[in-house]
């Protein structure tokens, strides 16, 4: 198995372990994090996380795991129950327990599909979860099995994240407005659009700090899908008509949370700075597609 160490030179003994380190959100934390730390990247292929071993080997060359590796493919999950419940959910908590014995310290990423959505007010870290999909059962496992491991850890819940790294909803919605001028998107899902830049530094902060714990992070602020859209084409100065219409209009193998809405103050407390809100890093990101 051959990774990449990234860190400047004279650095101190503390290795940081990032896996799912090539993914959307872990390239960005990767590059956040090598200012400061020995950073060490793992990802498929050449690493598995449901490998005991290479998950044993990372554990015991590691001061810190951050785990940004998820099986994401949310309709994919609901036919791929099994292989998203290894990844999200037993890799994990093996993860946990390799940990716990080797005294290392663990942020894991979940999500807001750890609710239902049903709620009519933003998400505190202490609401009960009640995921509606398999992907959003099989990250709840994963939170569940870290705690239960007795592991030192972190949870930081994101939510409608974006990033140049992988695919997401700007960039989907970018492409579609290639070859349709007329498209339709949800205005009855709610949430905080959120930069993977963004989450990367939040993540890197709090390796400094090592809270324990569950926290929400997302971007300040809430939009729908559609006006997130109408914002988006503005910006791009796309000549796009967009039309609203609901989630149920859709044909789609997962159900998804209405209200995504994360009460980050849990979070805020331990950050060196304030939230931005979301319209300054998507417009930042626009730029650069």
């Amino acid at each position: 198995m051959t990774s990449p160490t990234i860190g400047p030179a004279g650095m101190g003994e503390e290795k940081v372990a990032i896996l799912g380190g090539r993914g959307m959100l872990g390239c960005d934390v990767a590059l956040a994090c090598r200012q400061n730390h020995n950073t060490k990247v793992l990802d498929l292929p050449e690493f598995d996380i449901t490998d005991y071993e290479q998950l044993k080997d990372v554990v015991r060359d590691a001061s810190v795991v951050v785990n940004c590796a998820a099986y994401t493919d949310v309709d994919g999950a609901e036919s791929q129950v099994k292989l998203a419940h290894e990844v999200n959910a037993e890799a994990v908590g093996c993860l946990g327990s390799l940990a716990k014995g080797a005294g290392v310290w663990v942020l894991h990423i979940s999500t807001d599909f750890v609710f239902d959505g049903k709620s009519e007010r933003p998400y505190l870290e202490t609401d009960a979860p009640s995921p509606i999909n398999a992907y959003g059962r099989s990250k709840l496992a994963g939170e569940q099995l870290l705690i239960e491991s007795g592991c030192r850890h972190c949870i930081i819940r994101v939510e409608w994240t974006y990033g140049l790294h992988g695919d997401n909803f700007v960039t989907k919605l970018v492409r579609r407005a290639e070859t349709d001028r007329i498209l339709k998107v949800v205005d009855d899902q709610i949430g905080s659009p959120t930069a993977t830049t963004e989450a990367a530094k939040v993540i890197s902060m709090l390796l400094a700090k090592r809270p324990e714990g569950i926290f929400h992070f997302a971007s300040a602020g809430y939009v729908s899908r559609y006006e997130m859209a109408k914002f988006i084409f503005e910006r791009l100065a796309k000549d796009v008509e967009l039309l609203p219409c609901k989630s149920d209009d859709y044909v789609s193998a997962a159900v998804r949370p209405s209200n995504s809405r994360f009460d980050c103050g849990k979070i805020k407390a331990l950050l060196d700075e304030p939230i931005e809100p979301w319209e300054g890093p998507l417009e930042r990101f626009l730029r650069r597609l």
